[in-house]
């Protein structure tokens, strides 16, 4: 009798132990390192040239470029310089940045959100 319920639990045991088909996996997904997606927004400075037409000082100017006329708000911040680099005080500005007067302008953004945050005099 003994035998023979020993003979069962091994029978038992075996086939568990050997039965096993699957295969487990050797790291559980939730601790295999996931890749990070990173993604990147990348600013374009554009530049506009032509001639002074309409100037609102803070708010917006307009050019008069080889296509046409081009509308350009301004930022925050504006910077204004001659052609060599030369930074311009607000009492220089309000002298020397008029109608008829050739600039360069840096602006961001397209259509009608045009951005500029910088101004270059083309004279010194």
């Amino acid at each position: 009798m003994k035998r023979m319920l020993l003979s069962m639990a091994l029978a038992a045991v075996a086939s568990v132990a050997w039965g096993q088909t699957t295969r487990q996996p050797l790291m559980k997904t939730q601790d295999v390192p996931q890749q990070r997606q990173t993604t990147s927004t990348t600013t374009t400075t554009t530049e506009g040239t032509g001639t002074i037409t309409e100037f609102t000082p803070g708010s917006a100017i307009v050019l008069k470029e080889s296509s046409g006329p081009r509308h350009y708000r301004f930022g925050k911040t504006v910077t204004y310089v001659t052609r060599s680099g030369k930074v311009l005080n607000e009492d220089t500005v309000r002298t020397r940045v008029k109608v008829g007067v050739p600039v360069r302008v840096h602006y961001t953004g397209t259509g009608d959100s045009m951005m500029v945050d910088r101004v270059v005099l083309d004279e010194d």
